[in-house]
């Protein structure tokens, strides 16, 4: 099978996109997008995927949108190694785990939103305040789950789907400066996590778009 990932070496939806991909060992080409230079709104990629975000992965002929939604394709049509547990009830926390970054976390803290409150006049301090706000608020969910269900992993003793989200909000609280000390479970697995080669192999730092 051939893949395409359209990803941007920084952003956290490609970032889980590129984790997901490495822990199937599928192979793939790679193609940036200057989400800084709003190459993401031009026309090219506009016929790539018609939201104008990223990621997007091209897949013998068809084009996958959202990052959730193509590590479940990942998961159904490679499901050697899990990224699921295999009790439905353990299935659904790491859904939640997931849930809990993409939908709680992320939306509220993307570039789109930050460069909008940057219009409104919101100052960067106040940015900063409020990045930190909400992934605060979505770590302080988390903490108790990953307590719980971890073991070394945010959920068990390899990686999943959750650990694809974590690593990559945890990256971007470090970034803003957010203090972990509050979540030691989370904060544990992330880094537990990052130094699996797959997922190492995934970091902003090691893309062919990394400006470092």
């Amino acid at each position: 099978m051939d893949l395409l990932l359209h990803s941007a070496w920084r952003a956290s939806a490609p970032y889980r996109v590129r984790i997901g991909l490495n822990l199937k060992g599928l192979a793939y080409d790679y193609a940036p997008v200057d989400l800084v230079a709003g190459q993401q709104q031009g026309e090219a990629y506009g016929a790539v995927n018609a939201q104008h975000l990223v990621p997007a992965l091209e897949a013998d002929g068809h084009v996958l949108t959202q990052s959730l939604s193509i590590l479940e394709w990942l998961e159904e049509t490679h499901p050697e190694p899990p990224l699921l547990p295999r009790v439905p009830f353990d299935r659904q926390v790491v859904r939640a785990m997931c849930g809990i970054v993409a939908c709680d976390i992320h939306p509220v803290n993307n570039l789109r939103i930050l460069k909008a409150l940057a219009k409104l006049d919101v100052g960067q301090p106040a940015i900063d305040d409020w990045v930190r706000r909400w992934i605060g608020d979505g770590f302080a969910a988390l903490e108790p789950m990953i307590a719980k269900h971890g073991d070394g992993f945010a959920y068990g003793a390899a990686p999943t789907m959750a650990d694809c989200l974590l690593v990559p909000q945890v990256y971007n609280a470090r970034r803003f400066k957010v203090d972990l000390s509050p979540f030691p479970a989370l904060a544990g697995a992330a880094d537990h996590a990052a130094e699996h080669p797959a997922i190492a192999a995934a970091h902003p730092n090691n893309q062919p778009d990394a400006q470092v």
